[in-house]
């Protein structure tokens, strides 16, 4: 299992949902996704891959944690809400065009592993989260780097 799981990042805002909050529901759904780029990286996570949970639009912003895909991606029902923010009018249940993957929580690093901190290790160069003009909301994560992250975070999880 270990050689095929996969890694990613998922960006949220603290105020929205925060490791914090995901560490109390224990698990919940990504969903609210609008990016065709994101959805697609969503569509591919499988179970157990593992997440870095970073959050942004945070003072500093940065990765909080780990996140695990407890259930891989299926239609998000808000699409086909009116009063959802995240209505989509030229969706339909036949053909949805957004999805989303259930996420629970694994560990809250002690400290945040900020964007400075992420930009200023050598051995996260090229490391999508760190790319000037890369917002991508969810982004896929080279095992190298999630694991340097991981140390960087004192994890004591296996990547």
């Amino acid at each position: 299992m270990a050689g095929k799981r996969s890694y990613w990042l998922m960006k949220s805002e603290p105020e929205v949902f925060s490791i914090q909050a995901l560490a109390r529901a224990k698990k919940t759904h990504w969903e609210g996704v609008r990016n065709y780029q994101a959805r697609n990286h969503m569509r591919a996570m499988k179970l157990d891959d593992l997440v870095l949970f970073y959050h942004s639009n945070a003072d500093p912003p940065g990765v909080a944690g780990v996140a695990r895909v407890c259930r891989e991606a299926y239609p998000d029902a808000t699409q086909f809400d009116p009063k959802s923010h995240y209505y989509d009018e030229k969706s339909s249940p036949d053909e949805p065009r957004w999805s989303l993957v259930d996420v629970e929580f694994v560990e809250e690093f002690a400290e945040l592993i900020s964007l400075e901190q992420l930009k200023a290790d050598p051995q996260l160069e090229g490391m999508l989260v760190i790319k000037r003009g890369m917002r991508l909301s969810v982004q896929p994560v080279d095992a190298a780097h999630f694991r340097r992250v991981l140390r960087l975070g004192k994890s004591k999880l296996k990547a």
